[in-house]
């Protein structure tokens, strides 16, 4: 565990940020002290590694807690994406710099060239970015349906699903395709369409791929179910698809 101060010495986010992501349910902490001091574990520093891409990407806050809640949250997509975004300001960098050195250099006139000062190819695609977590259908109808919850609500509902991989941790050991395992499968189908949009089976397959996928909900899953849980629901999901 670490306090909040070495957590903004770690990673550059101030302690002031640290503590308005909690109040605003985007980064709360792991734990707290006996005398009420935040402590943050890895998963934590996980979030938060992905709360600051989206800023990268140019998002608000108040869209990055609903993104990174969402059953859908693809954090290798994201990773794509803010590499991109970094290959291009590194581009637009490297333009500045010619620049500047030409300037210096050869004297060039500098009211004669303005290319390297346009922005408007990252602007680009950080808009492109944007729209492809926030217009397709699944995600319109996660809007509505969460829409005015409180925070204590968000975590309540994010607690209930974890919940359900708590069940599949306690039968990780058995069948996947078992009756047991498949009222499961039922179950967090089932959640996932009342809370956040509607899960068909594609949707549902796609998701279970990131439960077992190795990265942080796998991680997520397994430490409420214990090792191994994230590959088992992805396991049980498989069979309920080609069942």
């Amino acid at each position: 565990m670490m306090t909040v101060h070495e957590v903004s010495k770690l990673t550059g986010v101030s302690v002031r940020a640290l503590h308005h992501y909690d109040k605003l349910g985007l980064l709360k902490p792991a734990a707290m002290t006996e005398a009420g001091y935040r402590l943050y574990d890895e998963g934590s520093l996980v979030r938060l590694q992905s709360i600051l891409l989206f800023r990268e990407l140019q998002f608000p806050l108040k869209d990055i807690g609903a993104i990174l809640d969402s059953p859908s949250f693809d954090r290798n997509k994201a990773l794509d994406q803010q590499i991109r975004l970094l290959e291009l300001q590194k581009e637009h960098m490297e333009n500045l710099i010619d620049l500047a050195k030409g300037i210096k250099g050869m004297g060039v006139k500098p009211l004669t060239d303005f290319k390297a000062f346009d922005t408007r190819k990252i602007d680009e695609y950080a808009r492109e970015a944007k729209a492809s977590w926030g217009q397709t259908p699944e995600w319109k109808e996660y809007e509505q349906k969460s829409k005015g919850r409180t925070k204590e609500q968000t975590a309540a509902i994010s607690e209930g699903m974890m919940d359900i991989f708590r069940a599949f941790g306690a039968i990780r050991d058995t069948d996947p395709a078992s009756e047991e395992a498949q009222a499961l499968v039922s179950r967090l189908q089932s959640y996932i369409t009342e809370h956040f949009y509607t899960c068909s089976d594609k949707i549902l397959l796609g998701l279970s791929k990131m439960y077992g996928g190795g990265g942080s909900m796998t991680e997520n899953i397994d430490t409420v179910g214990g090792p191994g849980t994230g590959e088992f629901a992805q396991a049980a999901v498989e069979a309920h698809c080609k069942g």
